[in-house]
């Protein structure tokens, strides 16, 4: 296991193991901290000539799971697993709906107004959504390691007969796809493979793909990813690290004035925020006393925290302040996933 590692300036430094770490900080020459689930280090001394290696981040995009590689050419430092940003375009479509229906009752709206959107060059809301989340991964990904290169899977979008010209240009798979690149392409290398030649570089390591596309393994979609990041940086044939990671986004209800079914009574209770009392928000990492590591998911009018779990379980709804200390916000849930045989 390695640890990310932090300069005194804020440096991104090469990752040390897990051994020496605990001993930099028990004699006082670094501080941990968590980014996002990440056990890191800072060094508390200053640093002249830090060496870095080129570390390479390995995609493969999907349609329900992602994976993501981090690896070097001496060592592979993290695998995470994403489930894919969906649902977005229909929430949207969701509230245009209501918003027409508010209009036509006595109740406190906007008048209609002009698309201000209209013959304008932009991405639609669930492409942008989709895609923006792997870029969020890229950027939480750069703050623990010197990136260096990226190294996508190239997909397409599957065209029909007699309309090849008009489904590539308006797909809003390939309309994403272009503008990940362009925004890969301002911080980082960009390099792509085609899915033939990826399938070519696993079966030339003897590498296997699960069947299971759901499953939470290395095998299911990181094996990809590790082979994209192999060829771009070489190294050993055989992963030195299966360990997985897997996130998915936090599904934060924000602008919604109220629950779209009526309670008893005919009244509509309003639904969303983030804000808990006393300084703290929801999805805040915190370390509980009976339960460690878990999350605030919420809080009742007695003053008392709801916490679940990692994998979104709930634990308890009666924590109290004093059980427990907060530890950092978090981006995303985040659970463990299994390691493979490979």
């Amino acid at each position: 296991m390695f640890v990310p590692v932090t300069s005194q300036t804020g440096q991104k430094l090469m990752p040390t193991r897990a051994n020496k770490a605990g001993v930099l900080i028990k004699k006082g020459f670094a501080t941990p901290y968590w980014s996002n689930g990440i056990f890191c280090i800072r060094l508390n001394y200053a640093i002249e000539d830090a060496y870095t290696q080129d570390i390479v981040v390995g995609v493969d995009p999907g349609s329900k799971k992602e994976g993501f590689t981090v690896k070097s050419e001496s060592h592979t430092y993290l695998n995470v697993q994403a489930d894919a940003h969906r649902g977005v375009g229909k929430k949207v479509e969701k509230r245009r709906e209501l918003r027409r229906s508010r209009r036509s009752r006595k109740c406190p709206n906007r008048k209609n107004r002009t698309n201000r959107l209209a013959n304008r060059e932009r991405i639609p809301v669930g492409t942008r959504a989709r895609w923006d989340w792997k870029l969020r991964i890229l950027d939480w990904l750069s703050k623990l390691y010197p990136l260096t290169h990226v190294c996508v899977e190239d997909i397409k979008a599957r065209t029909i007969e007699r309309a090849k010209k008009w489904n590539t240009s308006f797909s809003p798979l390939e309309v994403g796809k272009q503008w990940f690149y362009t925004e890969i392409r301002k911080q980082w290398q960009l390099l792509t493979l085609q899915g033939w030649e990826t399938k070519e570089i696993r079966d030339s390591l003897g590498l296997k793909k699960s069947s299971d596309k759901m499953s939470e393994t290395f095998d299911a979609h990181c094996v990809d990813s590790w082979c994209l990041a192999y060829h771009t940086v070489g190294g050993s044939a055989v992963p030195d690290n299966t360990d997985l990671m897997c996130v998915s986004p936090i599904p934060i209800k924000r602008r919604e004035l109220h629950r779209q079914q009526e309670a008893k009574g005919g009244k509509r209770s309003r639904v969303g925020g983030t804000v808990l009392g006393q300084g703290l928000v929801k999805n805040t990492l915190i370390k509980h006393v009976k339960y460690g590591l878990t999350r605030l998911a919420g809080v009742n009018a007695k003053g008392l925290f709801s916490i679940y779990s990692m994998g979104n379980k709930r634990l308890t709804t009666g924590a109290k302040r004093s059980d427990f200390k907060v530890l950092t916000r978090l981006n995303f849930y985040y659970r463990s996933g299994h390691s493979s045989p490979t």
